[in-house]
């Protein structure tokens, strides 16, 4: 059994970026997107003209702080074989609940990649006030170009 790690967010987070569990490099490092390949610290750290990328990850964290955005996974617990999704078993959701509850001014969600947006969908449903966006993973196991996953994140984010 692995366990996703705690939400970076502060009373400001308007937009809630979900994944679906950390990675085994991630797990490791005890870090958010800690697969050096992963482009989304590459991505935020672009939208937000702060480049180059921090190797700090409390830097990392505050640059999503300092935008009104949050950062958790949609699941708490799961068995998974490697780190893709697709290999995900008896898993048990986050508490979302609670969450939106603590944090009222969160009115978008952006899920990293089809599979995090599949799991919170099938749990909670459409939640009332809150704008749903799916969009290209950031990992490498997507193969739309950074270029590409840079501009679609751009649209919403700016």
């Amino acid at each position: 059994m692995i366990s996703s790690f705690p939400p970076i967010i502060d009373q400001n987070a308007e937009t809630l970026i979900l994944g679906t569990m950390p990675g085994a490099t991630s797990l490791l490092k005890q870090e958010y997107y800690g697969y050096p390949q992963n482009a989304f610290w590459k991505i935020m750290f672009s939208i937000f003209d702060k480049l180059p990328v921090s190797e700090a990850f409390q830097e990392k964290a505050n640059l999503l702080i300092k935008n009104k955005i949050a950062l958790w996974d949609v699941l708490q617990h799961c068995e998974r074989k490697g780190s893709l999704d697709i290999h995900i078993k008896n898993h048990i959701e986050n508490d979302f609940d609670s969450l939106f509850t603590e944090y009222p001014n969160i009115k978008r969600i952006l899920f990293n990649g089809k599979e995090s947006h599949k799991y919170f969908i099938k749990k909670f449903g459409q939640i009332e006030g809150i704008t749903y966006y799916v969009m290209p993973s950031t990992s490498p196991a997507n193969t739309v170009a950074f270029e590409k996953k840079l501009q679609l994140w751009s649209e919403v984010l700016k």
